[in-house]
């Protein structure tokens, strides 16, 4: 959606981390059976959003803690691949199920996208992007950002969730109108 937005649109896009779970143990957790009961509905909703847009979606039993992946993502925005690795990442993680908090799964998306895997885990476990990754987690915070996605227009505005194309498009309608 993002690169059809980008494509109809003058837009940037600028991905930054958000750690929607910093209570997760390292290891992740397993999901309970209610929960996924709970989830059921929107795990359908976000599965056809996906067909619709050519992905596959699929919802693992398990929830990895992301922070090691959020962290190598900016070890790969260090490099100028950020966006590509995010996608790859999020790929693994959405459409394949794997589990992104361990190494051989981002060593591999990092090879994937031209980075060298090494460097990136060598980097990534010496702490060298803790710093600024925290910094950006302390700054959605004060946006009140809460959730995953947030899209943030203009400095204005929050979609927040997987939306609709429209929703975004409306947005888009909104501030080019206020700008005329």
């Amino acid at each position: 959606m993002v690169e059809r937005l980008k494509t109809e649109y003058d837009v940037a896009v600028e991905w930054k981390p958000f750690f929607l779970h910093p209570e997760m143990p390292p290891d992740g957790m397993v999901l309970s059976p209610t929960f996924r009961t709970r989830m059921a509905g929107t795990h359908e909703r976000l599965k056809q959003m996906a067909h619709a847009a050519g992905m596959e979606m699929v919802f693992s039993e398990r929830l990895p803690n992301s922070r090691r992946a959020l962290e190598a993502t900016e070890y790969a925005r260090a490099q100028g691949k950020d966006l590509e690795f995010h996608r790859v990442v999020f790929r693994k993680f959405y459409g394949e199920g794997q589990d992104i908090s361990q190494w051989e799964v981002l060593r591999a998306a990092a090879q994937e996208v031209g980075l060298d895997a090494d460097a990136m885990q060598r980097d990534t476990e010496s702490g060298k992007f803790t710093a600024s990754f925290d910094a950006q987690i302390e700054e959605a915070y004060s946006l009140g950002i809460e959730g995953v996605p947030t899209y943030i227009l203009n400095d204005k505005y929050a979609i927040v969730g997987a939306q609709p194309y429209e929703v975004f498009k409306r947005a888009i309608a909104q501030l080019e109108s206020e700008t005329d």
